[in-house]
């Protein structure tokens, strides 16, 4: 993976801005740590971080292409796993490479299919293309938003780059705040509406969406999206199909030219990635998988069994590890480096995000990264597949908002009157929630209550999934990981999408049409282990720690964040130790220790980036 940054500016000369442009893609290092590029003309410059992953010596960018007398230029994040095909059918058309690097074969497919490009590749990426002839900027993100883009436009000046602190580090570009931000971090996060960049005047391009920039303006496409149909495949077929597809995605995904690991859970999704892994492994000759799970110091003795969190993972993990024969490594995080890495998360998304899950992902991914540099894990199974209580529980089906902020007004009520006049929080959440469900892919004379099934999975895919994938990459990649998700293979999700409930939960548990693909793949206990979510730390000394540091911050006169919060709220949770905040307001998360966390995380948001409110 990578990182990628441009700019165009119709007035200006841009070879006068070199070292803006190398300051803004120096930001981007952890996401590029191998190697850096820049191309600069008159009017259009791009830079390029590189983590090299395929072909060191042929994937150097910004790469250039020429056909004839014209000029084209790329800035790429990303995989494409159907390489190999796009190549051979490329040569067939008289195209001749110079090495094996995706980058060269996204490019040439964009000089020979344009924009239509992007409708054949299978992968997950970022990039832009400078089409010198045509004089415009092409961008485009992938189905499924795995990798993100973000842009902004200053007059006649337009940026686009991989993180919002790239961006930020163009004197143009300013971190504002209006209403509507305000709303995406007080109220929706570590949510965020699909296309908001948060800060005033910068967007994201949404998943699934192209963009040509020129000199009449911006044009944007939606050139993929999910359809509904009648599922036609019987029990057996739909099984035997889904089984197929899983494998070639897990075995595309495994081609790299530097060490490559799985992340384990024990659960069905990492477990079933694992598999497939081990056995390509076997079978091409590579030796034995390297695999990985995340603990947490102490949490043998302080774990708890909840209604969320059924048992811990490392019973299941040893099992799975044995029964396959991976080499198994286990990261321990300690309460220490949990609080520190509160503030390299902020950092590392931008935003404030999902508190000590986010720290802890980074810590595991750093951990990851001394011995490997891809990973494949199983996030978005659970999406794809209606893992969710709110999938399963007919009190959360029928809400009518989205059913990871059933306790909204928890929320409000920790934030100052003045922000709840300004931004207006039940409204906002409602119009954002009513906003998504006008697009959802209707099928007609569909069952209600598998239309309801319908829209939570619209509502999954579009909102909670992309805050796992934001929170996936940026954590990875600020650890220089780059971590590939396979259920986010577009075949696999469209084929999936149209399958009935009744046949989603066929052995009676959820993703039950996952569990009865995997038959024979995995043991019969695995097959059979209930849902169980990314792992947190029990240790009570956590929670004292993160408590003490949002007191410290309540008597903090200077600190930005009392502006915006109910003080005397935050003060009472605080004193109760978070025995008064035990129901979450963001999915599974947000109680207690996690409330202190993320409480943290903004203040130091405002502070180190300077944010200011408009």
């Amino acid at each position: 993976m990578c990182g990628i940054v441009g700019w165009v500016d119709w007035e200006g000369n841009l070879t006068k801005q070199r070292s803006v442009l190398a300051a803004m893609n120096e930001t981007l290092v952890n996401r590029g740590p191998d190697a850096s590029g820049m191309w600069v003309t008159e009017h259009v410059a791009l830079a390029h971080r590189r983590l090299i992953v395929v072909d060191p010596a042929g994937g150097a960018q910004p790469m250039i292409r020429r056909r004839g007398d014209k000029l084209y230029v790329i800035t790429y994040n990303g995989e494409l796993y159907n390489t190999p095909e796009l190549r051979r059918e490329l040569e067939t058309r008289g195209y001749k490479f110079n090495g094996h690097s995706d980058t060269e074969v996204l490019l040439v497919s964009y000089i020979e299919w344009g924009e239509k490009c992007v409708e054949r590749f299978n992968g997950i990426y970022a990039f832009g293309i400078w089409n010198d002839a045509e004089q415009c900027m092409f961008l485009a993100r992938d189905r499924m938003g795995v990798k993100p883009l973000f842009y902004a436009q200053r007059g006649n000046v337009f940026l686009f780059a991989s993180e919002l602190k790239a961006l930020l580090a163009h004197p143009a570009v300013q971190p504002r705040l209006d209403a509507e931000g305000l709303a995406e971090v007080l109220v929706l996060s570590p949510g965020r509406t699909p296309g908001h960049g948060v800060f005033k005047g910068i967007k994201e391009l949404k998943p699934g969406y192209c963009m040509v920039y020129s000199r009449g303006g911006i044009r944007i496409r939606r050139y993929w999206i999910l359809e509904s149909r009648p599922h036609e495949d019987d029990l057996d077929t739909t099984t035997e199909r889904l089984r197929e597809l899983f494998r070639d995605t897990v075995v595309r995904q495994l081609v790299a030219d530097v060490p490559v690991c799985t992340l384990l859970s024990g659960g069905i999704d990492s477990s079933a990635i694992t598999a497939c892994a081990a056995d390509a492994f076997r079978k091409t000759g590579k030796g034995s998988l390297h695999t990985w799970s995340i603990d947490f110091v102490d949490n043998d003795r302080y774990f708890k069994p909840s209604l969320y969190q059924p048992n811990s993972d490392q019973k299941w993990v040893r099992l799975v590890s044995d029964y396959l024969g991976t080499i198994h490594h286990n990261v321990m995080v300690d309460t220490p480096d949990l609080v520190d890495a509160l503030a390299i998360a902020v950092r590392a998304r931008d935003i404030p995000g999902m508190a000590d899950v986010d720290a802890s992902l980074y810590l595991f991914s750093r951990a990851i990264k001394k011995e490997a540099t891809v990973a494949l894990s199983g996030e978005c199974a659970d999406e794809v597949f209606g893992g969710y209580p709110w999938f399963n529980r007919p009190e959360l089906v029928e809400l009518d908002t989205f059913p990871w902020m059933r306790n909204l007004d928890i929320r409000v009520g920790l934030l100052s009157p003045e922000v709840i006049d300004l931004v207006k929080p039940e409204e906002y959440v409602s119009r954002r929630y009513q906003e998504t469900l006008e697009t959802v892919p209707r099928l007609p004379g569909e069952d209600p209550h598998e239309a309801r099934i319908r829209e939570i999975g619209y509502l999954t895919m579009n909102w909670f999934m992309q805050t796992l994938l934001d929170r996936k990459d940026r954590m990875s990649m600020a650890a220089g990981l780059e971590v590939r998700v396979p259920f986010c293979d577009h075949r696999l999700v469209e084929y999936v999408w149209n399958i009935p409930w009744s046949m989603k939960t066929c052995v009676g548990m959820e993703k039950g049409i996952l569990r009865r693909a995997l038959q024979g793949v995995l043991p019969e206990e695995v097959l059979t282990r209930r849902k169980s979510p990314y792992p947190k730390t029990h240790h009570p000394e956590y929670l004292r720690v993160v408590r003490e540091m949002v007191l410290q911050i309540l008597n903090d006169s200077d600190s930005p964040l009392l502006l915006l919060i109910n003080v005397e709220a935050v003060r009472n949770i605080a004193r109760s130790s978070g025995q008064s905040f035990r129901q979450p307001f963001y999915g599974q998360l947000m109680t207690d220790a996690q409330l202190f966390a993320y409480l943290i995380q903004v203040d130091t948001w405002l502070r180190e980036y300077n944010v200011s409110i408009v």
